[in-house]
């Protein structure tokens, strides 16, 4: 613990000119001669790429540069003491104390929770005067020593945040979970930076001590390289506002869904953490003001990350898939849908001829090239149609790869992405693999279900290797190189030699049979279809039937508007839009049946269904369930099975009514919804009048 830092590793009154690159490589040197480096100059690649991410200065006259590297093979600290200062970014001005920390690539949580007490002792400003008051080396290095001389926090019990290693916990999150004192205002935060070593703990210390300051409890949870113990969820609902001060996505972020919430980069809470804790408390005492985090209270859940049973992680895992491929659907379903509103449906022909002969300033001759149905008879619209459609496919070609690629992401966090990519990609044989000759026969594709498993498959691997104790030599190269490559050949093997042959088979019978499906059977999906949606409002099984039919529009998109794949994603984008209208309708047709919060939830209703966002249902559904969602579900596997019946269709995987350029049959989809609609907010409006006052008289 003490080799962190030895006097070799100091340097007082160092001067190394005014450039901070230049500072950077004379304390990776220092670190090379004493030797501690493996590789001085990968060192320092390192730490200039950590350094363009974001200045490493800090408020008070402090430098930190720093690196996870595989330059260092244990985690080292070199200070030195600059005269003249020199600039690092910082808004007060220049630096004269530089501490460069320097962490193995695969250092091992110990070590890293130590480079974190370190970063919190920095913003104390004790422990920097007494650095600038110390007369040698030794007094340096018995000052940090002594900082950083008490044991490391004790293992918290429960499963740790993705990618965090098991048995360790963070100085701040050791308490995250405890309540705060009874009448003082509570707050969260999440701290985050791209390395995880410095910034991370050191805006969690600087916020701490402003919540101190300002009489607040606050909970911080810091995702960073030494681990990460998740906030109970019971400290989360107690909060009246969640402060983000990162520079990389929060892990699960949906558990803050619908707080108000204080955004920031990670630095600002260093140079200003009063400032952000008394906006977040203006936040919480008027949260109708304020931003909020994206989606509703109720999806937050109600499972902790410590104590998630094997269904609960089944259920994030294959969540978190299908989170990240939407925006790939959505997006490319509807760039190809508006390729069809400029250019046309004839543009899935000449689409190649066009963007490669053609520009803005010599459009194409539509007549020429048959697109009858440009709009307008416009050469530069069916042009940007062209370019719309290629966008888009390509968008398409990659939500299959993503799916798999974040459940693999989702079991094994960062190293599992690389060979989950490569599974989706095999799944959908992404760059054509087929065999010689005039009849060519393709590699086998699985499609979203090959994804799903290949996901699995290279998360699984992927983790137990990382679990696999390996020397401190290899500890860079496995999350780099070791895991993905090991990863990649096991998983690929699998898939193309196990599984591939049965689940194309698979795929190849539910296509089959989605492509015979006609009268009574079709309607009897659509009825399925429509209950799944309205079930849970944005839960497993609305995700389920939702990317089922995403990933048919996917193979369909291009296809003719009775293709059965285009009839099911109609069916259920329908359904999944009369929850909120249904339940908005049933406020104005007996306001008094509603509370005043209901009411306003109404009027949001209308914008959220039409929107195609059924999670704008939760908040009734979760005040009154068991008469709500049988309604909700009555109207939803109407409005399902009518779609089906009157033969809807729709190439876009999203956006409610405005996507009707998209539609085939607009006048069946209106009627399908207003059906449902009017079905859904009927029965729960009786429902809720059998044997119950109206609200506002009962509140009287």
């Amino acid at each position: 613990m003490t080799d962190l830092i030895t006097t070799d590793l100091v340097r007082l009154g160092a001067a190394w000119g005014p450039d901070k690159h230049d500072v950077i490589r004379a304390l990776a040197a220092v670190v090379d001669d004493a030797g501690r480096a493996s590789d001085k100059d990968q060192l320092i690649e390192d730490a200039f790429a950590r350094e363009a991410t974001s200045a490493t200065g800090l408020p008070g006259g402090i430098a930190i540069p720093h690196c996870r590297t595989t330059g260092v093979e244990t985690p080292t600290l070199a200070f030195a003491r600059l005269d003249p200062p020199v600039d690092f970014g910082a808004k007060d001005g220049p630096a004269d104390l530089a501490f460069l920390i320097a962490a193995p690539a695969g250092g091992d949580a110990d070590h890293l929770t130590i480079l974190t007490k370190l970063a919190r002792a920095l913003v104390k400003p004790a422990f920097t005067d007494a650095l600038r008051a110390a007369g040698s080396e030794e007094e340096v290095v018995d000052l940090i020593t002594h900082e950083l001389g008490e044991p490391a926090p004790a293992a918290k019990t429960g499963v740790p945040a993705s990618g965090a290693p098991s048995g360790t916990a963070t100085p701040a999150a050791a308490d995250a979970t405890a309540p705060g004192p009874a009448g003082k205002p509570s707050l969260v935060a999440v701290t985050a930076c791209p390395t995880g070593i410095a910034h991370t703990y050191m805006a969690a210390e600087a916020l701490e001590a402003a919540a101190e300051r300002a009489g607040v409890e606050l909970h911080v949870e810091t995702q960073g390289s030494a681990g990460s113990t998740p906030l109970s969820p019971e400290t989360i609902s107690q909060a009246g506002a969640v402060i983000f001060a990162v520079d990389v996505g929060v892990r699960d972020r949906g558990r803050f869904a619908g707080k108000p919430m204080v955004s920031s980069s990670v630095k600002r809470p260093i140079d200003d953490a009063d400032a952000m804790i008394a906006e977040a408390l203006r936040y919480a005492g008027d949260p109708a003001s304020a931003p909020r985090v994206e989606g509703t209270a109720s999806e937050a859940g109600a499972s902790s990350m410590g104590q998630e049973t094997w269904g609960g992680r089944t259920r994030r895992v294959l969540m978190t898939g299908v989170s990240y491929m939407i925006p790939f659907v959505a997006a490319g379903g509807l760039l190809i849908a508006l390729s069809f509103l400029l250019g046309g449906y004839e543009i899935v022909g000449p689409y190649g001829d066009i963007a490669v002969n053609n520009t803005l300033f010599s459009p194409p001759d539509v007549t020429a090239l048959g697109l009858d149905h440009a709009l307008f008879g416009s050469g530069v619209l069916a042009y940007i149609g062209a370019i719309f459609f290629i966008i888009g496919k390509t968008a398409f070609m990659f939500f299959v790869p993503a799916l798999a690629g974040y459940i693999a992401y989702a079991i094994a966090d960062r190293p599992g992405i690389a060979p989950g990519f490569v599974m989706g990609g095999l799944a959908i044989n992404i760059f054509n693999v087929q065999s010689s000759g005039d009849s060519p026969v393709g590699l086998a594709q699985t499609g979203f279900l090959g994804a799903i498993v290949g996901g699995v498959l290279a998360g699984v691997i992927a983790h137990w290797l990382q679990q696999r104790k390996v020397p401190i030599w290899a500890r860079g190269l496995m999350p780099v190189l070791v895991i993905p490559l090991v990863t990649s050949i096991v998983a690929g093997l699998l898939m193309i030699l196990v599984f591939g042959k049965p689940i194309s088979w698979l795929m190849t019978q539910l296509t089959d049979g989605l492509n015979s499906m006609s009268g009574s059977n079709a309607v009897v999906l659509g009825v399925i279809l429509g209950l799944m949606m309205a079930f849970d409002m944005g839960g497993p099984l609305n995700k389920v039937a939702y990317s089922f039919a995403a990933a048919g529009v996917g193979t369909a998109a291009a296809a003719s508007s009775d293709a059965p794949e285009l009839k099911i994603m109609a069916a259920v984008m329908l359904a999944g839009m009369v929850p909120p209208i249904a339940l908005a309708l049933s406020t104005v047709i007996r306001p008094g049946l509603y509370t005043a919060a209901e009411r306003e939830n109404g009027k949001a209703g209308w914008l959220l269904g039409a929107s195609f966002i059924t999670e704008g249902a939760i908040p009734f559904a979760a005040a009154d369930p068991l008469r709500v969602i049988p309604a909700i579900m009555a109207g939803s596997a109407v409005t399902g099975g009518l779609a089906m019946a009157l033969d809807v269709s729709v190439r876009a995987p999203h956006g409610g009514i405005f996507v009707l350029f998209a539609v085939s049959n607009i006048v069946g989809y209106l009627i399908s919804l207003a059906a449902g609609v009017i079905v859904g907010a009927a029965l729960v409006t009786l429902a809720k009048s059998r044997g119950t006052a109206d609200a506002d008289v009962a509140t009287v």
